[in-house]
């Protein structure tokens, strides 16, 4: 066999995963068999085989690259000073991504992922590990404008974490039924929200920096 360069190599292995990618967004994980992705991915079998050994591999390797990803979105908050605005942006950058068009088929495979780990270990895995980093993120967030004073020390940082992060997913599902809601009033609402975490303290110096 020929040998193929590193960025040929890791070409072709992003092209398996666009085919494996566009095959859940449609069908889901349980109708969508090895055959369908590598038929998708306009390669053989066998070299769709020497990337990936089975359906579980291409799932998480999904995963991988969603976590990548939103690593990267992650790092815009921890770029700010204060807490609550690292918040605001967190926020701000996960509504850019909800309402991408390019990130649709995304958002499918990640409400496939949700309803797959409940039967699949492996899968619950890799979900719990995308979540669990913005959680984390988050309740150091939190915990900062705790002890800086600009938070409310009488909610917890985890559960607050808990709460932001259910709401997104809430925005997930909702975007994926039907694209007739107003993500920017939302955002706006959930926005509301964060002030609202803030101590008087705070907030008077919120006024007079503005």
């Amino acid at each position: 066999m020929p040998k193929i360069s590193d960025k040929q190599r890791e070409s072709r292995r992003q092209q398996i995963l666009e085919a494996a990618l566009a095959c859940f967004s449609e069908d889901g994980f349980h109708q969508t068999g090895m055959a369908d992705i590598v038929k998708r991915s306009g390669l053989s079998h066998g070299a769709v085989y020497l990337y990936f050994q089975s359906k579980d591999d291409l799932i998480e390797a999904l995963a991988d690259d969603r976590h990548r990803r939103e690593a990267v979105l992650n790092s815009v908050a921890q770029g700010s000073g204060d807490p609550i605005e690292g918040l605001h942006a967190l926020i701000r950058v996960y509504a850019q991504w909800l309402t991408d068009p390019a990130g649709e088929a995304r958002r499918r495979v990640g409400i496939h992922g949700w309803a797959e780990a409940l039967r699949n270990r492996r899968v619950r895995t890799g979900v719990v590990e995308g979540i669990d980093m913005p959680r984390a993120l988050i309740v150091v967030l939190v915990e900062r404008g705790q002890h800086d004073g600009l938070i409310r020390r009488d909610l917890g940082a985890d559960a607050i974490a808990r709460m932001l992060i259910a709401i997104f997913q809430g925005f997930v599902l909702q975007k994926c039924w039907s694209d007739e809601f107003d993500v920017d009033a939302c955002m706006a609402a959930v926005a509301g929200m964060i002030d609202g975490l803030r101590t008087s303290r705070s907030e008077t110096r919120r006024r007079t920096r503005t």
